[in-house]
């Protein structure tokens, strides 16, 4: 009985850490529309990063252009796979909660754009030398992260079985 009280205060406070990035994604997606699409870019670190407005209609370096609906539901599909998964991906992990809800906040972060504007909008704008990384967001910054963090916790955790 305590656990099971245990395991929903955890799930409650990580709904509200995913409903965190959410909001912060979309309050930094706002401010973006407001402040940066009227001036396009803004120049914070001369040629290396700056803050642009960058309407993204596809994926991650706008692969899939233009396929909406497509994108929709391939982050819904994925959404519910990793809610039904979730315990045999997440639970054996270090951090596993943390990383379920990073994912989940970024998908759902981009899902709220492609759904209301159809479109995602991105803000953060890296350079190097000739070099320009694709703009991304909060939400593609959560992504990453969690995938980046279950993918090192897995390879770790695979050493540590080895020895």
């Amino acid at each position: 009985m305590a656990d099971d009280a245990k395991n929903e205060a955890a799930f409650s406070f990580l709904g509200w850490f995913v409903a965190l990035i959410v909001l912060a994604d979309q309050a930094a997606k706002v401010w973006a529309v407001v402040y940066l699409k009227p001036r396009h870019t803004l120049e914070v670190i001369p040629g290396f990063f700056h803050l642009s407005y960058v309407e993204n209609p596809g994926a991650a370096w706008g692969m899939l252009a233009g396929r909406q609906v497509f994108l929709i539901g391939f982050s819904v599909l994925t959404l519910l796979f990793l809610i039904w998964k979730r315990r045999a991906l997440f639970g054996s992990v270090p951090f596993g909660r943390w990383i379920f809800a990073l994912l989940s906040g970024g998908i759902l972060g981009n899902l709220v754009d492609r759904i209301r504007v159809n479109y995602v909008i991105d803000y953060l704008d890296f350079f190097h030398g000739a070099y320009h990384f694709p703009a991304f967001n909060i939400a593609d910054s959560a992504i990453c992260v969690a995938t980046f963090s279950l993918v090192l916790f897995q390879i770790i955790d695979d050493l540590r079985k080895k020895r």
